[in-house]
């Protein structure tokens, strides 16, 4: 049995996260701690306590996931046994680098601040919006996409078969909702975010992260870990970290990430976070492949691997 890690992205965080896992487990416990020394603040209390609008700024979810997801893997580590390979949803990606030992959790939680402090500000600076397309066919929302001519909008991710994602800046998303109406879409639905994230005005932000990764030891990881720009197995430290700094002006190929994996032989998978987003997106992805969502105590105690 191949054994496939999955790791989520931003939208996974709320208020509570961590808490009862923290409370019920000793390394987690200590890897919230680890992470409120390393940022110089107390992440945790946010975790637990709130408010949601605080929690929810992409300068803090980002981190508060990679915090959840790691603890979440330090905890089932030694029950998981031999992993196969990984992949994790944007930001999850830098968690799934960290569960394969590319880069240490230190760098890692640092980097992720930053990614969405810069985040933040290049949508500060180009004002963006993002939208949900469900029911359209990935070719049908390229071509959406390819006929706006307002403005800039790109596909942004690629989630599952009939659920894609848009970013651009708010002329050119505007334009697309339209266009997707017409084209047949069941839902379009405008996401409350910060900026056009996996989009050209995200330029900066990948700019400002690169510079931080450059000063980041990269070590090959202990299995493939797939991007989420190409959807092919990273093998290699110096390839992740061109890779990272990608994805936040390309799109996130998910769908292709997981059919990747199956490809590669993956016979079930894990999430390792909050939510289970994931696993309810390998329905389409991964059809009749057993996912578990391993976030909470009662979860963990009642997987069986």
């Amino acid at each position: 049995m191949k054994l496939a890690l999955l790791f989520p992205g931003q939208g996974s965080q709320t208020v509570g996260m961590a808490k009862a896992l923290s409370e019920a487990y000793p390394v987690a416990r200590d890897t919230l701690a680890e992470a409120d020394e390393i940022l110089g603040f107390a992440l945790s209390e946010l975790m637990a306590e709130g408010p949601d609008d605080e929690l929810t700024a992409t300068r803090n979810a980002q981190p508060a996931i990679l915090v959840h997801s790691v603890a979440a893997h330090r905890v089932m580590k030694d029950r998981l046994g031999d992993v196969a390979m990984a992949a994790g949803h944007s930001l999850g990606e830098f968690s799934a680098h960290v569960a394969a030992g590319t880069f240490s959790f230190p760098d890692a939680l640092e980097a992720v601040r930053l990614r969405g402090e810069l985040m933040f500000a290049a949508g500060r600076e180009r004002p963006g919006a993002m939208a949900a397309v469900l029911g359209l066919a990935d070719e049908a929302v390229d071509d959406v996409c390819g006929r706006v001519d307002a403005g800039v909008c790109v596909p942004a991710n690629f989630n599952s078969a009939g659920q894609v994602v848009f970013s651009g800046d708010v002329v050119g998303v505007a334009q697309g909702i339209a266009f997707a109406k017409e084209a047949g879409a069941k839902r379009v639905v405008e996401l409350n975010v910060s900026g056009a994230f996996h989009s050209p005005l995200m330029e900066s932000a990948a700019s400002g992260l690169e510079r931080r990764l450059d000063g980041v030891s990269f070590s090959d990881p202990a299995f493939p870990v797939v991007s989420n720009v190409t959807g092919a197995f990273v093998t290699r430290g110096c390839e992740a970290r061109d890779l990272l700094v990608r994805q936040l002006t390309s799109p996130v190929r998910w769908s292709a990430s997981v059919a990747a994996m199956v490809e590669a032989g993956a016979h079930c998978f894990v999430e390792l976070g909050p939510g289970s987003v994931l696993c309810g997106l390998n329905r389409r992805n991964a059809k009749g492949m057993p996912c578990a969502s391993l976030g909470e105590p009662s979860d963990i105690d009642a997987y069986t691997d």
